[in-house]
């Protein structure tokens, strides 16, 4: 008998012991299920009987009563004394009278206005303000109109196209009362209501700017909005060749209620252009401005798109835009109404199926196809997106390991247990351990046909480990993995490996809880935390947490993931040159996306990958090893090297959180003074 057959008995035997043990389990598995729901069909008729009873219905009060003492009592535990919750509630008070600083108190004064009405800039440039009317209240039409009137950079034009009915012909009236006293108001009647789509649409054809805005007709812009604007598009892109200017440019944006801006409901802080987040959230919405020259390349709305048309059009634009900007300020106010989609999606139900076609359609111009678009747990709008995997490739998993087989056995049965991927193998790095009972169990894992152990030698260096590992590793793929980490979701493979397939995608990170369920890991920040280096964003929040605008609920972009899970190709890794192996325990996985990032490509957050992690049982975190003195001047040291390497990155700040939060807090805190807005 030759090698190979000799293998392939070897794995017919493993596979068909394993079987067996399964085909128990299920059969088990399957009478526990029937006296299970056989116990659920006895006490839901109880219950039935219970809920329909006179006395049940008479208690209802006091039911009520407990019911909210109940709450009362678990946010006390939450926040760990009646008087720290007590506490939160003032500064959630505090925090809401503090938005005024982004409304009305954030209004240039007299100087300011006369100073920006004065400035003179390297471009001549008009703004064509797009705003389609269908029986705009007077109220909203002359506070929309009077927020263009009243911007500092005095070149525009408001281009009105009305479609509303003979029963509002007050529309027009205050429509053509304005156009009068301003020559750059222009004003049609429509013969007929042709949607949002092709309302918008003939407001393009009265536009004769170099840029064009898109506007509701209900909403507010803030005076400085097309300063601000007129300001990104000039500035040089400063890599000292021809500059480039901006073709399309967006903002930060607020929702606001009872007619003053002041009440806001929720600030929108952005990140930088992010195509993954894009295309599973249209967070870019207001205030979209872009060239002329860019749209006739693109066309404007496509009525099949109404409901979600401002998406589809910035997936489109965004896609063959040369120079996107995003200015970190607070320039549109979107009025939360009845019927408004800022009031409630549902509002608009069409436009639930018209911002998944729409999406859909982005991605097949892009090349993808057999993937599917679902709503997210966050908002009908917010999606969840899987793509096709053209491949399935052999996936290299690297566990590094010293001693702690408690915590190696658990994370390896849970791969070999709970993984639908087939097609992977395991790599454990043997790192110096000392105890029997390690080497002992790594013979019985050698058993296994997916399972190797390597051996390293030399003091702990993670880099070097992996960099071991890797080079070991014969997989497409492969997975830096802790060894105290533990499979939660069955497809975690697949789901990391549908982003890493791609040739614009360099590293893959998931979703790691703590043992309690609070979020470990969900994608990394840079310059968060006290060494300015960086951190771990929606730290500690709860696993029901949605995040900051729902990001705990679809995969996006990020400048880092942590390398307790990262997949990524092995040639991207080898083209790099792995781990740096100067970062010998600190701040390596940064280092390494960074340079992933440099090289043009992009990392992904996916929050559909779960694993618990029992973080830094073997080795202990950097923040308990602070005690150890050698410890912490190795941590600073590597911290300082991190910092000389990517200074000019952190200097510019990670591009996918806002400037406008603080770096002291990983869960989207506004900076001290929230009128501070960034220059």
């Amino acid at each position: 008998m030759n090698l190979q057959e000799d293998t392939d008995q070897k794995k017919a035997e493993y596979y068909r012991e394993l079987y067996e043990k399964e085909r128990e389990k299920s059969q088990a598995l399957a009478t526990k299920l029937a006296d299970v729901e056989a116990q659920n069909t006895d006490l839901t008729y109880k219950l039935d009987k219970i809920r329909k009873s006179s006395l049940w219905k008479c208690i209802y009060p006091f039911r009520l009563a407990y019911s909210h003492f109940k709450n009362l009592i678990v946010r006390i535990r939450r926040y760990g004394s009646l008087k720290n919750l007590i506490a939160k509630i003032k500064s959630k008070r505090i925090e809401r009278a503090a938005y005024k600083s982004y409304g009305t108190l954030s209004m240039p004064d007299e100087a300011e206005r006369k100073a920006q009405e004065e400035t003179v800039f390297n471009r001549d440039i008009t703004f064509s303000i797009l705003v389609p009317l269908y029986n705009t209240p007077e109220k909203f039409l002359r506070e929309m109109i009077g927020s263009v009137t009243a911007q500092t950079y005095r070149k525009w034009e408001l281009c009105l196209a009305d479609g509303s009915d003979d029963e509002h012909k007050e529309v027009g009236e205050i429509c053509r009362e304005y156009a009068a006293a301003d020559e750059r108001i222009k004003y049609k009647k429509l013969e007929e209501n042709l949607g949002i789509s092709g309302n918008t649409n003939k407001c393009l054809e009265m536009a004769t700017g170099e840029y064009i805005g898109l506007f509701d007709h209900d909403d507010i812009l803030h005076p400085c909005a097309l300063y601000e604007y007129m300001k990104a598009i000039c500035k040089d892109d400063g890599d000292g060749g021809d500059a480039v200017c901006a073709d399309y440019i967006y903002c930060d944006e607020t929702t606001f209620k009872d007619g003053s801006i002041d009440n806001m409901i929720t600030l929108h802080f952005k990140p930088d252009f992010a195509i993954d987040n894009l295309r599973a959230n249209n967070y870019i919405c207001h205030f979209s401005v872009f060239s002329k020259e860019l749209i006739d390349s693109t066309g404007l709305f496509r009525p099949e798109f109404d409901g979600s048309q401002d998406h589809d059009l910035i997936l489109r634009l965004t896609h063959n835009a040369k120079k996107i900007v995003h200015v970190p300020k607070i320039l549109y106010y979107w009025r939360s109404h009845a019927g408004s989609v800022a009031s409630d999606i549902n509002a608009k139900t069409y436009a639930i199926d018209a911002a998944k076609g729409a999406v859909a359609a982005h991605l097949t111009q892009c090349g993808f196809s057999g993937f599917s678009i679902e709503s997210s747990r966050a908002f009908e709008t917010i999606f969840r997106i899987r793509y096709r995997l053209t491949e399935r490739p052999l996936i290299s998993i690297l566990i590094p390991n010293k001693d702690h087989v408690e915590d190696l056995r658990r994370c390896i049965d849970s791969i070999l247990t709970k993984t639908a991927y087939e097609d992977y193998e395991i790599i454990v790095i043997e790192n110096n351990s000392t105890l029997d009972e390690t080497f002992e169990y790594y013979e019985t894992i050698k058993k296994h046909p997916s399972v190797r152990v390597i051996k390293y030698e030399g003091d702990f260096n993670y880099s070097k480990i992996n960099n071991l590992g890797a080079s070991e590793a014969n997989g497409k793929y492969i997975v830096l993995l802790n060894n105290d980490t533990e499979v939660i979701t069955r497809t975690w493979l697949e789901e990391m490996l549908m982003y890493a397939q791609r040739d614009d995608v360099g590293a893959v990170g998931c979703m790691l809880y703590y043992p309690d369920l609070t979020i470990q890991h969900a994608g990394i920040v840079l310059g968060l935390g006290a060494h300015r280096t960086a951190g771990h964003s929606h730290y500690k929040m709860n696993k029901e947490n949605l995040g900051y605008m729902g990001r705990l609920c679809y995969a996006q972009n990020v400048s880092a993931v942590t390398g307790a899970c990262l997949m990524t190709s092995k040639a991207d890794y080898d083209s790099v040159g792995g781990l740096n192996e100067d970062l010998a325990v600190a701040l390596n996985d940064v280092d390494y996306c960074l340079k992933l990032r440099r090289k043009g490509l992009l990392n992904v957050f996916t929050p559909f990958a779960e694993l618990y992690h029992y973080e830094s049982a073997s080795r202990g975190t950097d923040v308990t090893e602070a005690a150890d003195k050698d410890k912490a001047e190795r941590y600073n040291r590597e911290c300082e090297l991190f910092k000389s390497i990517w200074k000019d990155e952190l200097k510019k700040g990670d591009p996918y959180f806002n400037p406008n939060f603080s770096l002291d807090h990983s869960n989207f805190v506004l900076k001290g003074d929230p009128k501070a807005m960034v220059e």
